[in-house]
């Protein structure tokens, strides 16, 4: 593995030492500088003659490959377009999206990296990041050892079974931990060299990938029970060897194995589960956006969650973690929130398959003490009849299950109804905008979990808040690698919640936003790493540290894509 070793001069400059000569330099994406190597840095290392006479800046760089990328208006070319520029030019490649964010994050990211996990195999140009299958079961650490590089302080890994909405993608789901980690990058300033994506790829239940003669993943099917868990804590073991210092982000597992590898290895390594606490993280950011709209602090909510995955199960803990951290009662927490999945309202009468289900269930009681009858099915529209919710978030994956009779049984009790369709792509939200605004006249505050354009309802423009798990992992991370965490908790992502919702002005708030501007990403995760660290140390999981100081830390972290001087070592 190789040391990359970027320092900064007593002038403030950054250098790096180079230990490629000749051709390799320019063939090499982290230290490739194109036509921007200086003239200097050309005879130094031995590239003279290999790139045309003329030394251009970087801003020159930016914008020709911000036009090279764009030229085409099919998002998965573009998609396709920045891979070639980052197997050629990293740090042009980061610049380019730093710059352009908002337009490019739904090209490195949601939804159009699903198209390109679904076409993977037809794409595969260039690895990045490391590939597990069971061959390597007994050699999982000489294998972590061909990683690219040694300082590894972030891994994304996904075994690819429930990419997105897609399903099972087989090696594809890469897609997934690639453009995680890009985010991890440009969001919060982890620098690519210390970051690592693996797919731990155990097969597929995809029978169309398995028939492909062009796919490329491991060709068997899905690998489960006892024979998938040995090989996990293999791997779980040889990256605590490899890399000790490194985070590791769990990505888009099946909701079984997501709690159970969540909860198994919770004090054994550094790590979380985005699609578990960071779509909570977003989700209850935007509850405490909404209440700042409308005057009611989150303890003053009633929250109906429908969906009991991840995602939805997700939100309840970081909810309940919330609800705690104010001094609520287990009582008075349980009645702020009701979490119906697809048989209805879970109530402690009923028997779950998911033993998981049990911790967020009504007692049969409080149903019956709002007029429902616990001992048959309790549907949404019962539920909002009953408990009249402030909020509602949806997770389920079904498409339209936010009814207008819902809808307006819902605006009846509540002047400003917060309504979250967050299940991705947008043909899968529980609502479309356009009618929760017309059902609410108008005064829905709405986050959708994909894209959407604002509603133009009776001359004004009601804007959609997108809630993108981009405003709170790369923060989190960050925060939890500046401050040596030795645990990631649930009450961090409440932390970064609140964090997140400061950078609202008062004027976004009056105006019915939820989420401040994506533009301003990379100081929304400065905000949130500083909030994450500074609670790991309250809560005596991190080494102390001033506030001052573990500020200046975090910035020195957070890098930026410009060219260092190049020192031949």
């Amino acid at each position: 593995m190789e040391r990359y070793e970027l320092t900064v001069n007593d002038e403030g400059e950054e250098e790096l030492k180079v230990p490629l000569r000749g051709h390799s330099v320019v063939e090499h994406n982290m230290y490739n500088h194109g036509t921007a190597f200086t003239r200097e840095e050309r005879r130094a290392l031995g590239i003279e003659g290999l790139l045309p006479s003329r030394v251009r800046t970087l801003e020159d760089q930016v914008r020709q490959g911000y036009a090279h990328v764009t030229v085409t208006p099919d998002p998965l070319e573009k998609y396709v377009a920045l891979a070639d520029l980052e197997s050629r030019n990293a740090t042009l490649y980061y610049r380019v999206i730093v710059e352009h964010l908002e337009e490019l994050l739904p090209i490195v990211y949601t939804p159009t990296v699903g198209r390109a996990c679904q076409e993977f195999s037809h794409l595969f140009r260039r690895g990045r990041g490391l590939w597990i299958t069971p061959e390597h079961r007994g050699r999982i650490e000489q294998v972590l050892e061909s990683a690219p590089y040694a300082d590894v302080r972030l891994i994304v890994m996904t075994d690819n079974e429930r990419i997105l909405g897609l399903g099972d993608q087989g090696a594809g789901g890469m897609g997934i931990p690639v453009g995680k980690l890009d985010l991890y990058v440009v969001g919060a300033g982890i620098h690519p060299t210390q970051t690592l994506p693996i797919s731990f790829d155990v097969g597929t239940d995809n029978a169309e990938l398995l028939e492909n003669p062009s796919y490329v993943g491991y060709r068997h099917p899905r690998l489960r029970g006892e024979e998938y868990e040995s090989l996990m804590e293999e791997l779980v073991t040889a990256i605590q060897k490899v890399f000790p210092k490194a985070l590791l982000q769990w990505e888009d597992f099946k909701k079984v194995n997501a709690f159970e590898l969540l909860d198994r290895y919770d004090e054994k390594i550094l790590s979380f589960n985005d699609d578990i606490q960071g779509t909570a993280g977003i989700a209850v950011a935007g509850v405490v956006a909404a209440g700042r709209i409308t005057g009611t602090p989150i303890e003053k909510q009633r929250i109906v969650v429908l969906g009991a995955g991840a995602a939805g199960v997700g939100i309840t803990r970081i909810l309940q973690a919330e609800l705690d951290r104010l001094a609520m009662t287990a009582e008075q927490a349980e009645q702020a929130i009701a979490v119906l999945d697809s048989r209805g309202l879970l109530v402690d009468t009923r028997e779950f398959d998911d033993e998981y289900k049990n911790k967020f269930a009504w007692s049969a009681e409080h149903a019956r003490s709002l007029g429902l009858n616990p001992d048959e099915p309790i549907d949404l529209l019962a539920v909002v009849r009953a408990f009249k919710p402030t909020v509602l978030i949806g997770t389920s994956g079904v498409p339209e299950t936010f009814t207008e009779d819902i809808v307006r049984e819902m605006a009846k009790h509540c002047e400003r109804p917060a309504i979250f369709p967050f299940s991705n792509p947008n043909d899968n939200a529980e609502a479309h905008p356009d009618d929760l605004v017309a059902w609410t006249d108008g005064k829905a505050l709405i986050a959708s979990g994909s894209p959407f354009d604002p509603v133009e309802w009776k001359g004004a423009t009601i804007p959609v808040a997108q809630g993108n798990n981009v405003y709170v992992f790369p923060g989190v991370g960050l925060g939890a690698i500046a401050s040596g965490t030795s645990r990631v908790v649930d009450s961090m992502f409440a932390v970064a919640a609140h964090a997140i919702g400061d950078q609202l002005s008062d004027e976004a708030v009056a105006a019915g936003h939820l989420y401040p501007p994506l533009e301003n990403l990379r100081a929304i995760s400065r905000e949130v790493a500083i909030a994450v660290g500074l609670h790991a140390m309250e809560l005596g999981l991190a080494p102390q540290q001033d506030r001052a100081a573990f500020e200046k830390k975090v910035d020195s972290m957070m890098w930026y894509p410009t060219y260092p001087t190049l020192i031949p070592s």
